[in-house]
């Protein structure tokens, strides 16, 4: 039994099974991140006055993804036209291209994640605090048992307001250095992770959420790239849907990028 509109538009919709729902699924994903938007907005408008990060992410780096995956919407929007007039192997090339991007961008991301996770913020006793990147801990350390030392590449500070923009010109201008702190003098030690503030928490959701949706689609599109393409043999005209129709949630993965770049390192 051939299941009807697999390839047919639908009498009520105009739309062929696949292409409604996929709209309606993308539906639930715009609930999904407008809720994680209205969240962001809300943390951020009842923070006080110097309360909220600037400058903790690398806008060049954010820069390059928003680039990669404006390519990528061009390049998987060239596979579904190549597939439209059955050029079968530029719509191959196109659509590696998708999958070579996607990926670089994901790497991108890992680093900027694993940048977070090895900077630290410690408190001293003495009621400063140092900051910067982890270089190594002793083979003894135990703050526990306040034994042994930490040595970051960073600066000390007097208190958290001067953390809180980097943009400034004092942090710009602030000479780094390496520091060796023995255990003794630390009172807290903490990473850059989802639990150092509200920031890097909604942070760390937000883009972590889309990095996920980023990785889930490739896995699609290299599934249509590779084993899934042996349809266009047997029915081209339902297997250039199924490209149009993960066109689309790409699509929609990177408008959500084009609004989480600006407001995550713009301001």
């Amino acid at each position: 039994m051939e299941i009807p509109y697999t390839v047919q538009n639908r009498p009520d919709t105009g739309l062929y099974n696949a292409k409604l729902g996929i709209w309606l699924f993308l539906a639930s994903e715009v609930m999904l991140f407008g809720g994680l938007f209205s969240a962001y907005i809300l943390l951020r408008v009842s923070q006080p006055p110097g309360g909220w990060p600037h400058g903790w992410l690398d806008v060049r780096l954010g820069t390059v993804n928003t680039l990669l995956l404006a390519l990528s919407a061009i390049t998987t929007l060239l596979a579904w036209a190549a597939c439209k007039v059955r050029e079968f192997g530029k719509f191959k090339f196109f659509h590696a291209c998708t999958i070579l991007l996607a990926l670089t961008f994901l790497g991108i991301k890992s680093y900027e994640y694993h940048d977070k996770w090895i900077h630290y913020e410690i408190q001293l006793a003495n009621g400063k605090i140092a900051d910067g990147h982890l270089i190594e801990k002793s083979a003894d350390f135990d703050l526990a048992k306040i034994t042994g030392t930490v040595t970051l590449h960073g600066r000390e500070v007097e208190n958290h307001v001067e953390l809180m923009d980097l943009r400034s010109p004092a942090a710009q201008s602030a000479k780094l250095d390496e520091m060796t702190i023995p255990a003794s003098d630390i009172k807290k030690m903490e990473n850059y992770g989802p639990r150092h503030n509200t920031f890097t928490a909604i942070y760390f959701t937000l883009t972590g959420l889309h990095a996920l949706h980023i990785f889930g689609g490739t896995l699609v599109i290299f599934y249509l790239w590779g084993p899934g393409s042996k349809l266009y043999k047997t029915d081209p005209e339902r297997f250039t849907n199924r490209i149009e129709v993960s066109g689309l949630f790409w699509h929609f993965v990177d408008l959500v990028w084009i609004f989480l770049f600006p407001v995550l390192y713009l301001t």
